[in-house]
């Protein structure tokens, strides 16, 4: 895949990752592309180093995008740990 790809690749994983997790996170269209190609690089390297199932190249591979939703929830759940409490209310 191409960089292009993978900006597109996360920004659609970290939209859904939102949509399956909503509530107050770091927001705005920046932030869901960032969590989210952050969350494909994170799936993908969690699916070859522990399920030992490495991440192929094709952009409509079923396991590629599973990787990188269930990343981009690790990283938004993760986040709102951290930092959830920081934001006013």
């Amino acid at each position: 895949m191409s960089v292009i790809s993978w900006i597109v690749l996360g920004l659609l994983a970290g939209a859904i990752a939102k949509i399956l997790l909503p509530g107050r996170d770091p927001g705005g269209l920046i932030g869901t592309t960032v969590i989210g190609i952050a969350g494909a690089f994170t799936g993908g390297w969690l699916s070859a180093r522990f399920l030992d199932r490495p991440i192929t190249n094709d952009f409509y591979d079923g396991p590629t995008w599973a990787a990188a939703i269930g990343g981009s929830l690790v990283l938004l759940i993760a986040y709102r740990i951290l930092f959830g409490h920081s934001r006013s209310r």
